[in-house]
């Protein structure tokens, strides 16, 4: 397939594919014409890193799961490689959460004290 129905079955743009050509996340091989051409496996490479971005990873921490599903693994966070990025991603969004929490708890006693009210704890519901 060309570009455009890649594009068009990826949910993305042409741009988009160039800039993942550019980066090596994309292969870009051409026909005789001199067009870009694409097969199903590119498709499945898309839908990988589309699918990744939507978890909030970036481009770059795509790339193993990119590279798994080109050595031939059917699915791309089969590999060693991959897994490590899902473990780190696991810790980064854990530090977020614990950084969200305390955030929370900080303005629930701050709104506690703004109201009059005496602050309560989080866990049980009683006076601090």
């Amino acid at each position: 397939m060309r570009i455009g129905e890649l594009a068009e079955r990826a949910g993305t743009t042409t741009r988009t594919l160039r800039y993942y050509e550019s980066r090596g996340l994309l292969p870009a091989r051409r026909g005789g014409n001199g067009y870009r051409t694409y097969d199903e496996s590119d498709l499945k490479l898309l839908r990988q890193i589309r699918t990744l971005q939507d978890f909030g990873f970036d481009l770059e921490e795509t790339r193993p799961f990119v590279e798994c599903l080109r050595a031939g693994h059917p699915e791309g966070d089969s590999c060693p490689a991959s897994l490590a990025v899902y473990r780190r991603k696991l810790d980064e969004l854990d530090a977020l959460i614990g950084e969200l929490q305390a955030v929370r708890a900080r303005i629930a006693v701050r709104l506690a004290v703004a109201d009059g009210e005496p602050p309560l704890c989080e866990m049980g519901g009683q006076e601090l």
